[in-house]
């Protein structure tokens, strides 16, 4: 229990949240993103790795594919144990321990990236990434302790985005290797990785702060499973974070595969998706704040049924220009859906809480409580989203050569979405007061201030 422990924290109350709350809300958040923002470079370093390992390295695209699909499940899987370890040890003891253990990934990598390992030795590798992918799970969760309701849209989005921007950055990283080393020095990526991941731990010691009346609880953890919102909100976040992660990892190696680029071509190209799609998630999240999280990720899915059908198109007449302004357009969209989405989660549970008749501060704690364990398992589910992109890449470019079958399955999911986002969420409103008052009455008021639409 050593380290800085913060024993009172009462976000809600807007006299604490003015004078003291605010202030040590955001410097958490500032050095939570830079620790995120680390361990989604190492969890997608196989994206850039897979565009070193020419004939050479005797690794087909199949199981190219194969290893970035490693590195998503391990990440996926991981991010439930990663979800308690907040509440468990402190979220900020729990980030200075999840940015060392980077260090192992990176430093394992770095020992055998070369010509002749074997390949269930670059598999383990691979797997050994996902630990970067449980950063994100904690990360969330001990951020969503510190902000008021009010305010989550706005700093889980920000969290998020400037996690998920670890993506393109690592992949400039490798864009810069490629071009001005060449494709034969993927381990100089890795040795530029290594200080800086020092330096997110250091900086977490230093600046942040745990939560002491964050507590895990068994009984939420278990209420969470048993929830029917959180499996909902775990298949809507597969659309969202699942195809964001999933094309994040599996950009170049299409390009590659499907369009014939060099690995400095695709590396040319692979970081702008991810890059505009982690910048616009807290845009996500302000517009959920604004307009309602259900609103705006239906409005999401069914922008990217479109861009999906744009990405089929291009691949039928192999036009790589349109190619790339379709599969753009998901990134984005779905860097708006992930903050759209993870707005919800709060709202939802809240919602919950009044409808068991709770009320003021007991409705409120309610909300907190289901809406931070759920977090992790929906963060998980979603992520295998990803997991699912690059199998399905995989078996599509085996059986005809192409990225379109398994472009048509995505679309065909969006749709899925869709219907489920306005069945759910859009077709009876639900507006949850953030007075006493239980949500009778509310439902007239909805454009009125004081309230957190789902």
């Amino acid at each position: 229990m050593g380290g800085r422990w913060i024993e009172r924290w009462e976000p809600e109350d807007e006299t604490f949240w003015r004078e003291q709350g605010e202030k040590i809300a955001r410097r958490n958040l500032l050095f939570s993103v830079l620790s995120e923002h680390i361990g989604f470079s190492i969890w997608s370093l196989w994206s850039v790795m897979v565009l070193f390992m020419g004939p050479q390295y005797g690794v087909d695209p199949a199981g190219k594919f194969f290893l970035i699909a490693t590195a998503t499940f391990v990440g996926a899987l991981i991010r439930v144990p990663y979800t308690f370890a907040v509440a468990r040890f402190g979220g900020r003891n729990w980030t200075i321990v999840s940015a060392l253990l980077l260090l192992l990934p990176t430093g394992v990598a770095y020992a055998v990236m070369e010509p002749g390992t074997s390949y269930g030795t670059f598999l383990l590798v691979a797997a050994l990434t996902g630990v970067g992918g449980g950063n994100f799970a904690s990360s969330m969760t001990n951020i969503n302790a510190f902000f008021p309701l009010r305010k989550k849209g706005w700093a889980l989005g920000l969290n998020a985005g400037g996690g998920n921007i670890g993506v393109p950055v690592v992949q400039l990283v490798g864009l810069l290797v490629i071009g001005t080393a060449g494709a034969l020095h993927p381990r100089i990526v890795l040795g530029v990785y290594i200080p800086f991941i020092v330096v997110a731990a250091l900086c977490a010691a230093l600046f942040m702060d745990n939560l002491a009346p964050v507590k895990n609880d068994t009984g939420a953890a278990k209420e969470a499973v048993r929830a029917g919102h959180t499996w909902i909100m775990a298949f809507l976040y597969i659309g969202t974070f699942g195809s964001f992660i999933g094309y994040s990892f599996a950009f170049g190696l299409v390009l590659q595969t499907q369009f014939g680029r060099t690995p400095l071509q695709a590396a040319a190209l692979t970081f702008i998706g991810p890059l505009l799609g982690s910048l616009i998630r807290p845009v996500g999240g302000s517009l959920a704040d604004r307009y309602g999280g259900a609103r705006i990720t239906l409005w999401t899915f069914g922008a990217m049924a479109v861009s999906t059908g744009v990405v089929v198109y291009a691949s039928v007449v192999e036009s790589l220009t349109v190619f790339l302004v379709g599969f753009i357009g998901l990134f984005v969209l779905s860097g708006l859906g992930n903050g759209s989405t993870y707005k919800m989660i709060p709202a939802i549970f809240l919602t919950q809480g009044h409808r068991k008749g709770l009320s003021g501060e007991a409705a409120e704690s309610y909300g907190r409580r289901l809406s931070g364990a759920s977090m992790g398992l929906i963060g998980a589910v979603g992520a295998l989203g990803g997991l699912g992109i690059n199998l399905a890449f995989r078996q599509s470019f085996q059986t005809s050569g192409t990225g379109t079958a398994a472009f048509v399955a995505f679309l065909a999911f969006y749709a899925a979405c869709m219907v489920v986002t306005w069945a759910v969420y859009l077709r009876r409103p639900v507006v949850v007061p953030d007075t006493a008052e239980g949500v009778e009455g509310a439902e007239a008021r909805t454009r009125q201030p004081g309230y957190a639409k789902v």
